[in-house]
């Protein structure tokens, strides 16, 4: 099988690859095709959700015969390969049988691959200026971002990237939003200028901090701005209650547990759309002990046990947050070259979750929990 992929993308005959009758439920398909980037060829992997968003992956061509191989039955049960010499389809049986159809000649004339390269469109442009950034210290009054805040304006950019395809809001209704462990609140303000100046929604936005000295600085920004709808309060999440059933939450690298209670705030006061970016796990590390010996090879090496360890924790997170009636997914936030605290949880609630899909995803949650022998912080939350 894996030849039939090598064949088609080495000779460059591959027009696309349909990848259909996927595992996962909230995908409805993907579609696969050869671009360049910086005269490198790539697989390009679209995929399409049922909340009508659409997410794309490149993988380098070297590596994407085994990816491809690694997707039959475990993401998609039926592939079909379509070249210039002809077609593919591979199939897997509700039995797990694995069945390929190979009607793909000998020679097949070379597809022409279109370049990916193309100059990247920020949500906040790049050269232009923003009164919070400048205040922040991250732009200067021209708009040049300066060099050691360029990680984080991309930061900032990809945040609200993702929060774009989060949910379409009602422009016509003010928005109640969360920002829990704001800490110097880059994104709080971010999230403010976008949905007040970009996209013309009056919001309402509480953002949470324990550090009375940063939102005392961060208030001042803002009366400052004339942010008139962004307010911040010194006081511990655990006690903060919303003034009302907030349409988003979000939180940048909450640390350790800070990162339970934030979700457990957002989910017990009924938040619609969730963004987290979880830090700093440390409470599995410290209590994890499998029935058995099945994950002891993972747990030898220490950098490897905390690998695992963070992982874990957000998939259990994820899980958790199904269980409670959100459509999740873990993305990517940044370059991880940049910072290893990558990883961004999105919920989206989704009433039509039933009580029997909702007890399923929580009985595996405690099952996984049993297995690795930990009682997580979420659960005393009462979640």
């Amino acid at each position: 099988m894996q030849n039939i992929f090598d064949n088609a993308i080495s000779k460059r005959i591959l027009k696309k690859i349909v990848l259909s009758k996927p595992i996962n439920k909230a995908v409805t398909k993907s579609v696969a095709k050869l671009i360049t980037m910086k005269d490198e060829l790539y697989l390009q992997i679209e995929t399409f959700h049922t909340d009508g968003k659409a997410t794309q992956k490149n993988i380098k061509a070297s590596d994407a015969p085994e990816a491809l191989v690694l997707m039959v039955g475990h993401e998609y049960k039926q592939m079909n390969v379509i070249t210039t010499a002809g077609e593919c389809q591979i199939k897997v049986s509700g039995k797990g049988k694995v069945t390929v159809l190979d009607r793909i000649k000998d020679k097949g004339e070379a597809v022409r691959v279109t370049g990916h390269d193309r100059k990247k469109q920020h949500i906040i442009p790049v050269n232009e200026p923003v009164d919070f950034l400048y205040e922040l210290g991250v732009k200067d009054k021209d708009g040049r971002v300066f060099d050691k805040k360029r990680s984080k304006f991309r930061q900032i950019n990809r945040f609200l990237e993702l929060l774009s395809e989060a949910a379409s809001f009602d422009k016509s209704k003010e928005l109640y939003v969360l920002d829990l462990c704001c800490g110097k609140s880059y994104l709080s303000f971010a999230v403010y200028y976008y949905f007040t100046e970009l996209l013309g929604i009056k919001v309402r936005m509480d953002c949470v901090d324990l550090k009375t000295d940063v939102i005392e600085y961060c208030s001042s920004v803002a009366g400052k701005l004339g942010y008139d709808g962004l307010h911040f309060i010194a006081g511990d999440i655990n006690d903060f209650e919303p003034a009302r059933t907030p349409d988003l939450t979000v939180s940048l690298h909450a640390c350790d547990i800070a990162t339970d209670i934030v979700l457990a705030k957002a989910v017990s006061s009924g938040s619609t759309v969730i963004l987290s970016t979880p830090c700093c796990h440390h409470e599995m590390m410290h209590q994890i002990k499998p029935s058995g010996s099945v994950c002891d090879f993972m747990l030898t090496h220490s950098i490897l046990k905390q690998k695992f360890c963070d992982a874990a924790t957000d998939s259990l997170r994820c899980l958790m947050l199904e269980a409670m009636g959100y459509d999740v997914m873990a993305l990517e936030l940044i370059d991880p070259e940049e910072t290893p605290k990558n990883v961004l949880i999105r919920a989206n609630k989704n009433p039509k979750l039933t009580d029997s899909q909702k007890a399923q995803k929580l009985a595996q949650y405690n099952e996984i929990c049993s297995i690795l022998g930990i009682k997580p912080y979420l659960r005393e939350l009462g979640m």
